[in-house]
């Protein structure tokens, strides 16, 4: 077995610093530019649940409404909830939902934006996250077989990073 110094293994890692050790990453020194990234995810539920969610008559209240202020609330949290996330002065959110009767799935999409030194992927994939989570806890009364899929940041620009 071939041993590597440690400084080396973890020079090419950007959040572990020359000792192994978990880091944030400095961005001091990275301009400020305009960024923005769009995350989704979806929720497939039954027939039940999703017309509750169509006609809004869920028991618990408008399940998109919801769901959106929740979207917002946790992707302003993202670096109170991801250890190693900068905290990100947002200058834009926005989630929406497309629904398809046919296959009774409900898609989540976040668009983040902010001028920073650091990028709002984060933020959309929480954002998308927990307003998919949101559907899916308003709906579990009616189907406890839902299933959360596809996560996933769908684009994103701003920033040197490819």
């Amino acid at each position: 077995m071939i041993r590597l110094p440690r400084r080396r293994l973890f020079s090419s890692l950007t959040h572990v610093d020359s000792h192994g050790n978990a880091a944030m990453v400095n961005v001091g020194n990275k301009p400020e530019t305009n960024r923005k990234a769009i995350a989704v995810s979806s929720i497939t539920v039954n027939k039940a649940a999703f017309e509750s969610i169509e006609n809004d008559t869920n028991k618990k209240g408008s399940v998109l409404t919801v769901a959106k202020i929740a979207g917002i609330q946790a992707a302003k949290q993202t670096s109170s909830l991801i250890p190693l996330c900068h905290q990100i002065n947002l200058s834009h959110l926005d989630i929406s939902f497309t629904m398809d009767p046919q296959t009774r799935t409900i898609s989540v999409e976040c668009e983040a934006r902010c001028s920073g030194q650091t990028g709002v992927e984060m933020e959309a994939l929480v954002g998308a996250s927990l307003a998919t989570l949101t559907v899916y806890d308003m709906c579990k009364a009616l189907d406890s077989t839902a299933v959360i899929r596809d996560t996933r940041l769908l684009s994103k620009s701003g920033g040197t990073a490819k």
